[in-house]
């Protein structure tokens, strides 16, 4: 599946769909901050319902505020 269509199905996948959250696993090594991230990434490109889903990403938004900018910038440009 390529990018284009993971834009549509953003949880179809467990790599990372930015370049921003790309730079920010490398220097990860622990398996649960990883899929934090990549959840984080996926919830800014299409939001879940649920309220445990938005309590996970608000504590994900405080911190990590710079990454959260810089995918959601990346995200804008590519939108265009």
């Amino acid at each position: 599946m390529d990018d284009q269509a993971m834009l549509v199905h953003p949880m179809a996948s467990r790599r990372p769909l930015t370049d921003a959250v790309r730079r920010a696993l490398v220097t990860l090594n622990d398996p649960a901050a990883a899929s934090d991230l990549l959840f984080l990434e996926r919830w800014e490109i299409s939001p879940l319902p649920g309220a445990a889903a938005a309590l996970r990403v608000g504590q994900l938004r405080r911190a990590n505020p710079h990454l959260v900018a810089e995918i959601r910038a990346e995200l804008a440009a590519r939108r265009g």
